[in-house]
């Protein structure tokens, strides 16, 4: 029976609802979270799992989901089956060793984004107007804007990296960690910087991609209505 199996929660990505890996060949982003959350829903009936998100999750996936133009039964299945609920950030102790760790991290993530920048200026220092009109045959001042414009968008793309892939760079990472902590509860997300950090703070995760096929294969070993043989 459902009461007497142990409790298990998860904690919800926005990365879950968005990423390719959960939908079937063919199938819509619509098409894709709405099988999501019934499956959720029915974990939630028959063995006890339940699906939490904190507040600026659940904001930050609603206005996603917005953009793509779901229908509105999709909100309102996921308001149903997953749980909003705010992190006890006076609460939950973090070790201090993690905030070392995370302030050693950033200023490294720092030093190799100003490095990004230093090579593109150079790049640009090294530009000739006169020369680029030689080599193209047009105007020598809309060529030299246009390499550098090029320059510069690679050098937003590296930079980017450089400080933010892999890398807690939102409050909606960190409360997504918190909640996770307070409720020993697993993490549910495509995003490496929260997996690594997951690790950090001891919580178990599982990928975004695999979380659907999780779900139906606990209900499948317990023989819940429609996974059994």
């Amino acid at each position: 029976m459902p009461g007497e199996l142990p409790r298990q929660q998860f904690v919800l990505d926005t990365s879950l609802f968005i990423t390719e890996g959960i939908r079937r060949e063919e199938e819509s982003l619509e098409a894709a979270v709405l099988r999501l959350l019934d499956l959720v829903a029915t974990a939630r009936l028959e063995l006890n799992i339940s699906c939490h998100v904190p507040p600026s999750i659940h904001d930050e996936l609603t206005t996603m989901l917005r953009e793509r133009e779901v229908s509105e039964e999709v909100f309102s299945r996921f308001d149903t089956w997953v749980v909003r609920k705010s992190p006890d950030r006076y609460g939950v102790t973090i070790p201090a060793n993690i905030v070392y760790e995370f302030i050693d991290e950033m200023s490294d993530r720092v030093d190799r984004g100003l490095r990004v920048s230093e090579e593109a200026l150079r790049e640009v220092e090294q530009l000739d107007p006169e020369e680029l009109a030689r080599e193209t045959g047009g105007d020598g001042a809309e060529q030299y804007m246009s390499e550098a414009d090029r320059i510069l968008s690679n050098m937003r793309d590296k930079y980017r990296r450089a400080l933010r892939q892999g890398v807690l760079d939102s409050r909606e990472d960190f409360d997504l960690l918190v909640l996770a902590r307070e409720l020993e509860a697993g993490v549910v997300t495509e995003d490496r910087g929260i997996v690594s950090w997951a690790d950090e703070f001891g919580l178990r995760y599982v990928r975004g991609g695999r979380f659907p096929t999780l779900l139906e294969e606990y209900l499948r070993a317990t023989g819940a209505e429609g996974y059994g043989e």
